[in-house]
């Protein structure tokens, strides 16, 4: 089974950006758990991330027939891309929305997730965690399917 990980805008920055939402952990230290998460899962994975909405739908085009499942913090593209939603409704991958913050106790713009509507779960508020759930979730979704990746 395989997995991409997608991160969006600004995740780039973690440890940096607005700590006391995001933890203080890197996203070196993010790519490290989901690596880490993955080999004790027995899931094969890719991880990109990108501050540009055109990499990411290119991204969940390139995983078209090569990948199981998403894994997708859109970050502020959340709110914003319905050329996000097309890609990951366009390719009919299972997918899993994950945000490291709780959106639902932020501003009111953040309440609003165009991403969603494709999405098979949401995972929000979790810290790192929420990727370790999401993967989980959509291990025991795809149970032994693996001709894919």
């Amino acid at each position: 089974m395989k997995l991409l990980f997608l991160n969006g805008p600004n995740l780039n920055m973690l440890g940096t950006r607005e700590p006391d939402i995001y933890g203080r952990q890197t996203y070196a230290a993010l790519e490290e758990y989901i690596r880490d998460l993955c080999e004790e899962l027995g899931i094969e994975c890719e991880i990109f991330q990108s501050n540009h909405e055109g990499a990411l739908v290119d991204a969940i085009q390139a995983a078209y027939g090569k990948t199981d499942g998403i894994v997708i913090n859109p970050a502020a593209y959340t709110h914003t891309s319905v050329a996000l939603l097309d890609a990951v409704k366009a390719v009919g991958i299972p997918t899993v929305e994950v945000h490291i913050s709780d959106v639902s106790k932020r501003e009111d713009f953040r309440q609003v997730s165009y991403i969603r509507l494709a999405c098979c779960k949401t995972f929000a508020g979790y810290g790192f965690e929420g990727y370790r759930l999401a993967a989980e979730y959509l291990k025991a979704l795809l149970g032994g399917i693996t001709g894919q990746g």
